[in-house]
């Protein structure tokens, strides 16, 4: 009868898992339970490919397949072809779902992530207008910067009408021209933090031109705007901290910064000091002032050594001089007169050495110290000259 009840081949139960064994054949052996009954359910290991998930205690199910009887045991029981999670399981799975399927088209690439600006003068928020969540996003720009503006869009953040609220919050700061945005609320179950997991949602998070910080729920709650948007924060406080500069480290930073540069221009003026100088001094080595005076210097140095080459030269000379000069003594014919003797020329004022120049009869000069003397030859006579011996 229930082999052929065609309503009992292709049932759905609905029930709290329980008593879940995975068998090392691949088979799982479980339990289905509400608060009224029980039924026992098995899964083959052929038909686990549509198991999307490892069932464990306490979960959700609506297990589909057939009822049959063990004929073993004479009880009925689940044949078990498909199970899917109910309720939050159920949720979680189309999460999974639309998980794979933007990742697929391309909206959680990392390339498309835009950069946080690291100083903003106006941050948007969209989040409810009242709970922890602005207060403390609130609390902590005005601690870290209390220059920086805050834009607030008052979105419905749970229900039906959420993720329409969000979009047009995304928008509407989109279009005021905020520098990044923050996009979140408080905690809460995963039905309550649906309305971030809508795909329309994503869509607007990846085609907003404003960079936007994701900050749904706790540390643990994750949902699909944490992939799609550019920078995803724990909570919305740690948002608040990634979004907003601290203005004291800036100020910090800026005082060292002024101090440095102070240093810097105080080293670059004395190097250019130090050039200039040195220019100058190289300049007034090469002006012509300069070099007049370093010829100058050096024409009067010159001068001097010229000055004194020549008296040394002149002194050198002057003794040379006296050497000839005792020597031109020695040989001069005046000494020779002033000893007594004396020279004699002809009338043409030739020196007469050799007693075959003259005749008898010609006029001769005689030359003795103190004058001259004039005289007629009127004899001669030629001496022979033989072994160093005048003869006559």
């Amino acid at each position: 009868m229930f082999s052929q009840d065609f309503m009992l081949q292709n049932i759905y139960v609905k029930g709290e898992v329980s008593n879940c064994k995975y068998h090392t054949s691949g088979h799982i052996y479980f339990t289905i339970k509400d608060a009224k009954g029980t039924i026992a359910c098995v899964m083959f290991a052929g038909n686990r490919s549509g198991l999307k998930f490892r069932m464990e205690e306490g979960q959700q199910v609506v297990v589909g397949g057939s009822v049959e009887v063990y004929e073993r045991d004479g009880k009925y029981q689940l044949y078990a072809r498909e199970i899917i999670l109910d309720g939050a399981g159920y949720l979680y799975e189309k999460f999974e779902r639309l998980k794979k399927e933007l990742a697929q088209r391309g909206l959680f690439a990392p390339e498309y992530k835009q950069p946080v600006p690291k100083y903003i003068r106006t941050l948007g928020v969209v989040t409810a207008p009242t709970g922890a969540a602005v207060q403390d996003i609130i609390n902590i720009t005005r601690r870290r910067n209390p220059y920086v503006r805050i834009i607030l869009y008052p979105a419905i953040v749970q229900g039906e009408q959420a993720a329409a609220s969000i979009i047009q919050g995304i928008h509407a700061l989109e279009q005021l021209g905020v520098d990044v945005m923050i996009v979140g609320r408080g905690g809460g179950s995963i039905e309550d933090l649906w309305a971030f997991n809508e795909e329309a949602v994503a869509q607007a998070v990846f085609d907003c031109s404003v960079p936007i910080i994701s900050a749904v729920g706790h540390e643990t709650d994750t949902t699909i705007i944490d992939f799609v948007s550019d920078l995803r924060a724990p909570t919305p406080s740690a948002a608040a901290e990634l979004a907003v500069y601290d203005v004291r480290q800036l100020e910090a930073v800026l005082e060292s910064c002024k101090g440095d540069l102070s240093r810097r221009m105080l080293n670059r003026l004395d190097r250019e000091r130090a050039r200039v100088k040195q220019a100058q001094m190289k300049l007034q080595y090469l002006s012509p002032a300069s070099q007049i005076r370093e010829k100058r210097t050096l024409a009067m140095r010159l001068e001097e050594q010229l000055s004194s080459l020549m008296q040394r030269h002149i002194r050198e000379k002057r003794y040379l001089l006296g050497l000839y000069t005792e020597k031109l003594k020695g040989l001069s014919p005046l000494d020779k007169l002033n000893q007594g003797f004396s020279y004699v020329s002809d009338e043409k004022g030739k020196t007469v050495s050799d007693v075959d120049h003259v005749r008898v009869g010609d006029r001769l000069s005689i030359h003795v110290k103190n004058g001259r003397i004039e005289a007629q030859v009127t004899d001669k006579e030629k001496w022979k000259q033989e072994k160093g011996v005048l003869e006559a």
